[in-house]
Parts: C-alpha cells; structure tokens; sequence
C-alpha cells in the first residue's frame, strides 16, 4: 500500500543552469543533494517540502522544469 501511494506522489523536474563553482559550500552540497553536479543535468525527485526548500536554497541555479 505505501509504495502505490509513494508512485502517485507528486514529482517536480529541475535542471541546473547555474555552475557550482565559486559558489558558497552548502549551494555546492545542495546540488549534490539534489542529484546536480554538472550543468544540464536533470533529475525528477518527489515534490516534498524538504526538496522544495533545497530548490529554493539553490533557485539561482537550478530551473524548474515540470510539476506533475
């Protein structure tokens, strides 16, 4: 039952477009927290507040793509 609810889950679709580097070191371990290290990587992670935070530490260099 958990895992049928968890795939019905909300996602939200992030690509960085911003380069880590000369950045502050918790913006480069959010990244990497995020599943971000290179530019133009995309990842789909589960829309929770945890992750919602993340992308807002970090909205200058990542973009939002989808929200599904």
């Amino acid at each position: 039952m958990a895992a049928a609810k968890k795939a019905a889950g909300k996602t939200v679709t992030i690509k960085q477009i911003g380069s880590p580097i000369r950045r502050q070191p918790d913006q480069r371990q959010t990244l990497v927290g995020l599943g971000l290290n290179k530019m133009h990587r995309v990842r789909t992670l589960e829309d929770t507040a945890a992750v919602r935070g993340m992308i807002q530490k970090v909205g200058h260099l990542v973009q939002v793509i989808e929200e599904a």
